[in-house]
C-alpha cells in the first residue's frame, strides 16, 4: 500500500515562507497526479496544487504567484513552497496521489500537517 507522509508545516509570520514535504513510500513517478490540498474547519477539503506525470500543474486562483507545487522523482517526494503566506491561508495542508486503473480511481492520503500564518 501506498503511503504518504507530510512534513514541513508549522507557525509563519504574513509574508514569510514555508516548505511542504510529501514522502511517499512508493514510486511518486507511477502516480498520474500528485497533489496537496488545504482544509480549514468545518470545510472540504480544497486543492491547492497538482502536478501531473508529465509535469503540468494547476494551481487554485487564491495561491497562484505565491505556491509552487514540484517534484523529486529520485526521493520520490513531492514538496509545496509556499511564500507570501496569509493568514488566511491557515489550514491543514494534505498530500494526496491519483492512480487510474482501469475504470477505478485510486486516492492516497497523507496524514495532514499544520500550518497556521499569524498576522
Amino acid at each position: 500500500q501506498v503511503q504518504l507522509v507530510e512534513s514541513g508545516g508549522g507557525l509563519a509570520q504574513a509574508g514569510g515562507s514555508l516548505r511542504l514535504s510529501c514522502a511517499a513510500s512508493g514510486s511518486i513517478a507511477s502516480m498520474h497526479d500528485m497533489g496537496w490540498y488545504s482544509q480549514a474547519p468545518g470545510k472540504q477539503r480544497e486543492l491547492v496544487a497538482q502536478i501531473t506525470r508529465g509535469d503540468s500543474t494547476t494551481y487554485a486562483d487564491s495561491v497562484k504567484g505565491r505556491f509552487t507545487i514540484s517534484r523529486d522523482n529520485a526521493k520520490n517526494t513531492v514538496y509545496l513552497q509556499m511564500s507570501s503566506l496569509k493568514p488566511r491561508d491557515t489550514a491543514v495542508y494534505y498530500c494526496k496521489g491519483t492512480s487510474y486503473r482501469g475504470p477505478r480511481v485510486y486516492e492516497y492520503w497523507g496524514q495532514g500537517t499544520q500550518v497556521t500564518v499569524s498576522s
